[in-house]
């Protein structure tokens, strides 16, 4: 039997990036899952855990040969978890902080079927130049960065003129990463011979 992946997530960015490894998936949400974690939990756990949660609600409708991809993404500056901004205001704190300074990206992923689950997190490290309040109030004000962690989407403006370097995966930083997540599902997927029966 076919083996068949399922992305459980709505991200434009996490559908165009599982797109690039060449493989069909099925895109299916379960609304109302708790993202909540302990206070107590390490800043570079906690991604993992909100996957493992997301996999959790998921498991009542798996199927036998499917693989079902959770993940979540957290920014991490200065020891503090940035979120998703709830409007302009924290979005503009969120870029603040992170001007002229080095930050954490950590996505954690779970893979789950009915026979085995894997997790684990890919953590980029980005520094962002100096950047002047009219340059964050033109991006949040064009690009409504609200639904990405951190406030900014790395292959958005903000990237190109604000991103100094990055160490680690480019692609972790827009939510998915796909080296990773090739590498865990070879044995799944036929990824070199994708069109092959």
């Amino acid at each position: 039997m076919k083996n068949r992946l399922v992305l459980a997530s709505n991200s434009p960015r996490r559908k165009e990036l599982l797109r690039g490894l060449g493989i069909d998936f099925e895109v299916r949400l379960i609304r109302d899952i708790d993202e909540s974690y302990p206070h107590d939990l390490p800043t570079n756990e906690v991604p993992v855990h909100i996957s493992k949660a997301k996999a959790a609600a998921y498991s009542g409708t798996m199927a036998e040969n499917e693989v079902v991809l959770t993940a979540d993404t957290v920014v991490v500056c200065d020891g503090k978890i940035l979120g998703k901004p709830h409007d302009a205001d924290e979005a503009h704190q969120m870029l603040a902080l992170l001007s002229g300074k080095s930050h954490e990206v950590t996505t954690g992923v779970t893979l789950s079927t009915l026979q085995w689950q894997r997790s684990f997190a890919v953590t980029t490290v980005v520094w962002f130049k100096e950047l002047t309040a009219d340059e964050i109030s033109f991006y949040v004000d064009s690009y409504r960065p609200f639904d990405k962690a951190g406030a900014y989407g790395i292959q958005e403006w903000i990237g190109y003129v604000g991103v100094q370097r990055i160490e680690g995966s480019y692609f972790n930083v827009m939510g998915l990463p796909v080296q990773r997540i090739y590498d865990e599902l070879k044995d799944c997927f036929d990824f070199l011979h994708p069109f092959e029966v």
